[in-house]
């Protein structure tokens, strides 16, 4: 993949400044001494003027259609995690959840590492709808670009507020789709890996007619459509060779089947009398079937949840790593010449993706027993004297099968807008509404919990061995089957700018461009019935906490202004302004002032600084209270320093409350860049940029492990406790947690061999050294840093980059690139219970992936193409990361497929 900066056209020397803020990038002096040619003006991401292709150099990272199709990605996902600036995005291994964060199945990009909501992605330089179904994060679903479409993606990588407005804070990725085409593309593709699993087929077909100089139309379409299959946990050799009890205890959960059961004191003693339970036991929670268990999944860990009296599960032998999913996709556009200075044009985008996830089965406690139901092996319970109920019990309903969930995700925008020249002034107006649509449906492996729980009351649901067929029976008759959660986004926006070239100055024309939007927001969640009655087993509240449906609106109206004065032909000066205000919210206005300088046709220097803002979004505002579970199991110093024991009590999948809240400011920041780049010789192009961003008011939710790690300073505001200490709540919600600071260096390098008769060579680079990040948690806490070190909920590996090796020879091209992310220090959430203290930290190994893949082109129609992808069939590197629901290691940035091979076809017909 091409990945270094592109040269690129301004009209005037606007664009040019504005590059400064950007990066750097190759300067091609073969094409200076090219013929001059009719060029036409195109807009660039990150300005708002139109631009002629040979004038100046803009940062924008640009990668072509070409280059997508080199890499072997098919979906825009997979494309930016090839992007060493997008760190931490949500993935499809990193959106498999429990369900509790709301956004099952959404993929997000992640710039600099400041979130996904500080990301802005724009498709043809127009926002979309963000996932509608509220959560911990608001953005585009990189699962509704249709990939079949895009023609080239352009990515600016420094806040541009100042342009766009709020979301812009880490940069811009704008996917550029064909917007005039004639003729016929033909396209299909398999992959297959080689331990199974995970199999992708696509097929796209794209096809156009008019030609808007001769018959003053155009009008095209592409439709795209991808399959991929499942990938199960028990397909991959490093899931089994990992196993949780002997490498992460502490995840595992204390609901087995057969379940678990929890005792009192007393009646293990009168265990312990009737020789049921070894004598010395201090553990109250025990198992009929330990330490035999029922594995795979159910199995003996001492040191787990379940205690050397009982079993443990390991979720991660019964869940999937990649969900079945099948994404349809649709972009047509028509448009038509008015004359030689105007053209409209109508746009329309529609896209789904559906994904089935599916889980472990459902995890279910039921307290205060009859000992009646207990097995036969703990008679001595049922004696007189003794007491009537126990505990309960903490079971996995494997007879209810797997969790699975069905997530459809729709996207749409239509765009209608006119664009052309008119007194020297060149416009560009815009009409548009785009929608985003939510459902996650229960379609297995959820019960009714008050007939289940009457079901194993009654002795007609065995919860210690196989039920009897009525128990089957009965357990197949109240499963839920239910659209649970309905969202939807809206956008509507109107939209304009024009810009014109005002005089001319020693150095070209200076140029100005002014603008507006206005835009209405409009987000809706719709809970079912079933799902506000708090009774579907797994995913239900207790009390009054329950769901409510939300219905939130909001009004937006911004104005901007460019200016771009090239004071001499070796100094350019760009300026920018944007004031924005939000209904709810308030107003804010944001600079951004760039310079060139290029005081020799080889060599350019750049600066800029800028301020930027995120206006919280409507689910940070307005969301639902949710009632779930922790991420993972936490330990609690507190409880541990009482002298309890860690396994019974003080080792917890804590209930967790998420909220929003009305009351939050908008994030704010400050940035400046400062780059060079120097042509060395016509081949040899080399980049520097260094960038610094420092946000304030960051908005966020305190970590559970931060808050469960200092109860002196969040007991009884964020940790509520039982009458006996136990925690039995963590309130997890939106807040302006203070600072975020962050700095580094992006390099780029381009070599590209003389043309000759063996072929032409080349070697492009594109890294990321991350100098500093650090954070403030929440307003209590100190800045820490996530630099090499995951923390919280991320990691922020000190360097990254993907380096490809090129060759070409006439109908052959081939390439071998690497994708590289360096070591860090684990997550370290693990506490010795003899010592109070945290185990030894571990270190997560650097990943390195190598893909080959080549292209042949049988004819001028028909070109083939082969690859196969991590050639040396590099497993994910062993992580103690605790924060997503895939253990063993860290989904956001690794791959657990392995080798796949793939081979597609093109066909064209022009």
């Amino acid at each position: 993949m091409s990945e270094h900066y592109k040269k690129q056209p301004a009209r005037t020397a606007l664009a040019a400044a504005l590059a400064a803020a950007f990066g750097l990038v190759s300067y091609d002096a073969a094409a200076q001494a090219a013929e001059p040619v009719k060029i036409q003006r195109v807009e660039i991401t990150g300005s708002s003027i139109k631009r002629l292709n040979n004038e100046t150099a803009l940062p924008v990272q640009t990668i072509k259609r070409e280059d997508i199709d080199k890499s072997g990605v098919t979906t825009a996902a997979e494309l930016l995690k090839n992007i060493s600036a997008n760190t931490a995005p949500l993935t499809d291994g990193a959106s498999i959840t429990d369900g509790t964060s709301g956004q099952r199945g959404f993929n997000g990009a992640n710039l600099r590492g400041l979130g996904v909501s500080s990301t802005l992605v724009l498709l043809n330089g127009r926002r979309l709808a963000n996932f509608a179904s509220p959560g911990d994060n608001a953005g585009v679903d990189l699962n509704n670009i249709p990939a079949g479409a895009i023609q080239r993606v352009e990515i600016l990588k420094d806040g541009a507020s100042a342009i766009y407005g709020t979301d812009a804070i880490g940069g811009v990725i704008n996917f550029i789709t064909r917007k005039d085409y004639q003729g016929v593309d033909l396209n299909a593709s398999a992959a297959a890996t080689q331990h199974g699993g995970a199999g992708k087929r696509t097929a796209s077909i794209s096809g156009g007619k008019g030609e808007l100089s001769t018959d003053r139309f155009n009008v095209f379409g592409v439709l795209d459509v991808q399959q991929l299959d499942p990938l199960r946990s028990r397909q991959r050799d490093f899931i089994a060779e990992r196993p949780l009890a002997s490498t992460l205890p502490a995840l595992m959960s204390s609901n087995t089947f057969p379940a678990n059961i929890d005792i009192s004191s007393g009646q293990r003693n009168a265990l312990i009398a009737a020789g049921a339970l070894p004598a010395g036991s201090i553990r109250t929670r025990i198992n009929p079937s330990s330490p035999a268990c029922n594995g795979p999944a159910s199995v003996y860990a001492a040191q787990g949840p379940g205690g050397p009296l009982a079993c443990s599960y390991d979720y991660m032998q019964d869940t999937e790593l990649y969900p079945e999913s099948r994404k349809i996709g649709f972009i047509g556009r028509a448009t038509f010449q008015v004359n030689e200075e105007h053209q409209v044009f109508a746009e329309l985008v529609q896209s789904q993706a559906n994904s089935r996830y599916v889980l472990s089965p459902n995890p279910i406690r039921i307290r205060n027993l009859p000992v009646g139901l207990l097995p036969a092996k703990y008679a001595a319970l049922k004696a007189p004297g003794q007491s009537a109920t126990f505990s309960g019990i903490r079971y996995r309903m494997e007879e209810a099968g797997n969790r699975t969930n069905e997530v459809v995700s729709t996207a749409q925008r239509l765009v209608l807008g006119a664009s052309g020249v008119v007194g020297g002034w060149d416009y560009d107006l815009g009409l548009s509404r785009a929608e985003n649509r939510a459902v996650d449906k229960y379609v297995n492996g959820y019960v009714l919990f008050d007939k289940f729980e009457a079901g194993v009351r009654a002795g007609t649901i065995n919860p210690f061995g196989p039920s009897s067929q009525a128990g089957l029976d009965l357990i197949n008759s109240i499963k839920v089957n239910d659209e649970a959660r309905k969202s939807k986004g809206v956008s509507s926006a109107i939209d304009g700018k024009v810009s014109k070239s005002l005089m001319t100055l020693e150095g070209g024309d200076l140029a100005i461009a002014v603008g507006g939007e206005l835009r209405r927001e409009n987000t809706q969640f719709t809970p079912s019935a079933l799902l506000l009655s708090n009774n579907i087993a797994g995913d239900r509240g207790t009390g009054a906490q329950t769901l409510t449906a939300t219905d939130d609106r909001r009004k937006v109206y911004s104005v901007f202004t460019e200016l771009n004065a090239p004071l001499t032909k070796q100094v350019e000066v760009q300026l920018a302004l944007r004031h924005d205000n939000y209904s709810q919210v308030g107003s804010t206005t944001n600079p951004k002032i760039g310079i060139r300088w290029q005081p020799a046709p080889a060599f350019l220097v750049r600066a800029s600084a800028n301020s930027g803002f995120r206006a919280p979004s409507l689910a940070d505002l307005n969301r639902p209270t949710t009632f779930g579970s922790a991420a993972s199991f936490l330990t609690d110093p507190l409880c541990v320093k009482t002298g309890l024991d860690t396994i019974d009590g003080c080792t917890d999948q804590y209930p967790v409350e998420r909220r929003s809240n009305p009351n939050l400011k908008p994030e704010t920041s400050r940035q400046f860049a400062l780059g060079a780049m120097w042509d060395i010789s016509k081949q040899l192009n080399v980049s520097l940029d260094y960038w610094n961003i420092q946000k304030k008011n960051v908005i966020s939710t305190l970590g559970e492990q931060i808050i469960v790690d200092s109860p002196d300073k969040y007991n009884g505001k964020y940790i509520q406790r039982d009458s006996d200490g136990f925690i039995s709540n963590i309130l997890l919600q939106k807040e302006n947690q203070g600072r975020l600071k962050t700095s580094g260096v992006d390099v780029g390098v381009d070599y590209k061999t003389a043309a000759a008769d063996i072929g032409r060579f080349s070697v492009n680079m594109s890294g990321t050294l991350v100098l500093k990040y650090a954070r403030q948690f929440g307003p209590l806490e100190p800045d820490r840093s996530n630099l090499g070190l995951f923390l919280n909920d991320q990691v922020i590996q000190k360097w990254r980059h993907r380096i490809s090796f090129g060759y070409d020879r006439g109908p052959l091209s081939a390439t071998l690139a690497n994708q590289y992310s360096s070591s860090y220090t684990d997550q370290n959430t693990t506490y010795d219970p003899v010592s109070d203290k945290l185990l030894p930290t571990h270190r997560v190994s650097a990943y390195s992936l190598w893909d080959l893949t080549a292209s042949y082109a049988l004819s001028k129609q028909v070109k083939l193409r082969l690859g196969m992808l991590n050639v040396l069939d590099k497993a994910p590197p062993f992580s103690n990361q605790a924060y997503y629901f895939l253990a063993g290691y860290d989904p956001t940035y690794t791959d657990p497929r392995g080798r796949s091979a793939f081979a597609s076809v093109n066909y064209s017909f022009r």
